[in-house]
């Protein structure tokens, strides 16, 4: 006997010596991927960005970004994330501004629509109402306002609907791929690879530059293995401390030489970098609303300008295609419309007229429709049903009775003048 084992298409494939196994047939997957290199950008996104597009300098717009970020970091602070969480927010923020301009997105109702999703992600929610007195008390210390709480009216709720969509709308966005994978273990591992894990500066400094690169764009350019490679490269800079050449220490991790200095240069120009001051970027980002702003009102005008002057909007009629020079209307139109005004103003006061009737003028009515009922309801008469009959049976008539037959006629019209005058009806008249 020959053995049998399942195929992978849930066949069963004999394994005897004469038979031959046929091949599987290739699985066929659907257009959705997700791997860990989703979260990295390809360059035709990163270069013109939707910010760059609404009028917004790269300086402005890296501000924003900064500052979103350290808005993020400081409210994970206070609501008491983990470190994870708000990386996660970070990361989620500079993805989606790739995907949505500044200009048309409020950047704090986003940051805090991030921070909500991504206490979701890392199992450690917060409610919208928490995140919402977080954000608010971070602008009162910064405004040097006196600390209110926030008061529940209608504001609040505008708001706290916002973040609610702007969560929906990062998720909707960025495809539901919100899964990152975090380069902060990766350097720990890399430093015990090098042998440098007891140096606790080391390690501290490594982590540090970890922390701050969230505020750039870099974890959107590249893999994590290259981020924890260039915060180790900077601290052993910072901190003089030699790593091995030959062979280079990062060939062994399989990162090149030229994106570990790029990555250096990124993290570097936000130290060089003047804090942003909000205020100003968001009489910028007013300013750059306003002015689209009025680009869409003027397209729409322009739309509406072109609809009109259509060959398929125009009148045909000839006498109503003769327009002033001054773009006035022309008389024919002008007078259809008093016209029809005037129509509606009859109409209006005829229906007038019909509720003020009184109720005399509505009893004549009565009385008129039923005396035509009254005039009406005599053909239905049996004189008339029995002078039905008889016509069918014409061929059966004879001249003699024709001469009775008009009789009856001269008899049926005495008793219409009797009926309609009212007096009593001969009950004879019947028994005929």
């Amino acid at each position: 006997m020959t053995e049998s084992s399942p195929a992978p298409n849930g066949e069963v494939a004999s394994a005897g010596a004469g038979a031959s196994a046929a091949p599987a047939p290739e699985e066929k997957w659907g257009q959705v991927v997700l791997t860990i290199s989703n979260s990295v950008m390809p360059l035709e996104k990163l270069s013109p960005t939707p910010s760059s597009l609404d009028g917004m300098t790269q300086a402005v717009e890296d501000d924003l970004r900064n500052l979103g970020c350290d808005l993020i970091q400081t409210a994970g602070k206070l609501l008491k994330l983990p470190q994870v969480a708000m990386a996660t927010a970070c990361v989620i923020f500079q993805r989606f501004f790739y995907s949505r301009s500044f200009v048309r997105m409020r950047m704090e109702v986003v940051a805090m629509g991030c921070v909500c999703l991504s206490c979701k992600i890392e199992e450690d929610p917060r409610r919208p109402r928490d995140v919402i007195n977080v954000f608010n008390h971070i602008k009162q210390v910064r405004l040097g306002k006196p600390i209110k709480p926030v008061v529940l009216d209608e504001v609040y709720v505008r708001l706290k609907r916002d973040v609610l969509n702007a969560e929906r709308r990062v998720l909707k966005d960025l495809g539901f791929c919100v899964h990152i994978k975090h380069p902060h273990k990766l350097v720990v591992m890399f430093l015990q690879l090098l042998s440098a894990d007891s140096n606790t500066k080391f390690v501290q400094m490594s982590w540090n530059f970890m922390n701050d690169s969230l505020r750039t764009d870099i974890f959107v350019r590249y893999q994590p293995e290259i981020i924890a490679c260039a915060c180790i490269y900077l601290s052993a800079r910072k901190l003089n401390i030699a790593l091995p050449k030959k062979p280079a220490w990062y060939e062994l991790l399989n990162v090149e030489e030229d994106d570990i200095r790029d990555c250096c240069y990124r993290i570097i120009c936000l130290y060089q970098r003047t804090k942003p001051v909000a205020e100003d970027l968001d009489k910028i980002v007013n300013t750059l609303k306003e002015a689209l702003d009025e680009k869409k009102r003027q397209e729409k005008k322009q739309k509406e300008a072109s609809t009109v002057d259509s060959p398929s909007s125009q009148v045909t009629s000839p006498g109503r295609k003769e327009k002033s020079e001054n773009g006035e209307k022309s008389k024919e139109v002008e007078r259809s419309r008093s016209r029809s005004n005037d129509r509606n103003k009859r109409k209006k006061k005829h229906k007038q007229r019909d509720r003020s009737n009184s109720g005399s003028d509505r009893d004549k009515r009565d009385k008129k429709e039923n005396k035509k009922k009254r005039e009406r309801s005599w053909s239905r008469s049996p004189i008339r049903k029995e002078r039905r009959e008889r016509s069918r049976d014409r061929g059966h008539r004879s001249s003699g009775q024709s001469h009775d037959r008009r009789q009856d006629r001269n008899d049926h019209k005495g008793y219409q003048d009797k009926y309609k005058k009212g007096e009593r009806i001969e009950i004879d008249h019947y028994r005929r």
